[in-house]
């Protein structure tokens, strides 16, 4: 089997997926993803990605290719993360706490981990760090669970919190003895439903080249993964507030920001604090997104 075309262009150097998919290799961890190969016009394998499920199996496959799992399933309709964006935040973030003191024994907060618990299973793999693992649905971490129980490497690399209080995000959850050397946040995008799926049509679009398109998401995701009031603007004021509380039991809070427009309130927001605020741009093939990083 030919290896496919897609490129992996300007991931992070350390990244495990700038070379191109190799599906023969995928194939021996996931079998079911043979179904969805296909050819592209050169003649090279490529995968069906306006489909779901051959989405959810890819990154299945790439999971269990590189970061040493022997289980990772996601329920029905859950936010399948794209593994090598996912990969390149763990890898930025690397980069950014190389020059502190602390070299061993970190631990991250993950916030919203979801039923995918990918950060966590990437960065402790990678660089054996350890984690705590939020998230604002029981089931969700109950899922999440359920990998970390059936992968013993994980076991006493992450565990899991409830927050209880869906208007706030550090407040309940860390607790006065906690440090961590980072925390990391994959914020929810959209303000509502309608505007999710407008966004939704508007990629399978363009996947597909068709004037009319079936309301799929390739990535899926649950109401609490893809959307919040405010949207992630409102999500990250309401960090970053609550960020100086915590001032003194974290390195660096850091999160994804997906909209560049809100960069500039955000950065206002944070000089007002008196944080220290570096943005560090990622780019993975024509897609764009940043992480903004402050401390105190």
């Amino acid at each position: 089997m030919k290896k496919s075309n897609e490129t992996k262009q300007k991931l992070h150097p350390r990244s495990f997926h700038n070379d191109l998919y190799n599906f023969d290799d995928l194939i021996k961890k996931v079998p079911d993803l043979k179904s969805f190969i296909i050819k592209n016009p050169n003649g090279l394998d490529t995968l069906t990605f306006a489909n779901p499920q051959a989405v959810y199996l890819l990154n299945k496959a790439l999971v269990l290719h590189f970061y040493n799992l022997n289980y990772w399933e996601l329920p029905k309709g859950n936010l399948v993360p794209p593994v090598p964006g996912r990969a390149d935040y763990i890898h930025y973030l690397a980069d950014l706490i190389s020059q502190s003191a602390i070299k061993n024994d970190i631990t991250v907060l993950d916030l919203g981990t979801g039923a995918n618990l990918i950060y966590p299973i990437i960065g402790s793999a990678v660089y054996d760090w350890n984690f705590v693992a939020t998230d604002i649905e029981q089931k969700s971490l109950q899922h999440a669970a359920e990998i970390i129980a059936k992968n013993e490497r994980l076991s006493h690399k992450i565990s899991l919190r409830f927050q209880l209080n869906k208007k706030h995000i550090l407040k309940g959850i860390v607790e006065p003895r906690d440090y961590f050397e980072l925390v990391m946040c994959n914020p929810p995008f959209f303000k509502s439903k309608e505007e999710a799926e407008t966004q939704t049509l508007r990629k399978l679009k363009g996947l597909n080249n068709k004037r009319q398109v079936e309301l799929i998401h390739n990535f899926s995701g649950k109401n609490n993964e893809l959307w919040c009031d405010g949207g992630e603007l409102t999500f990250l004021l309401t960090l970053i507030n609550e960020s100086v509380l915590f001032k003194n039991q974290v390195g660096w809070f850091t999160s994804l920001v997906s909209n560049n427009d809100h960069l500039k309130p955000l950065e206002k927001e944070l000089k007002k604090k008196g944080a220290n605020y570096k943005v560090i741009q990622m780019a993975q093939g024509n897609k764009m997104s940043r992480i903004l990083a402050w401390q105190f």
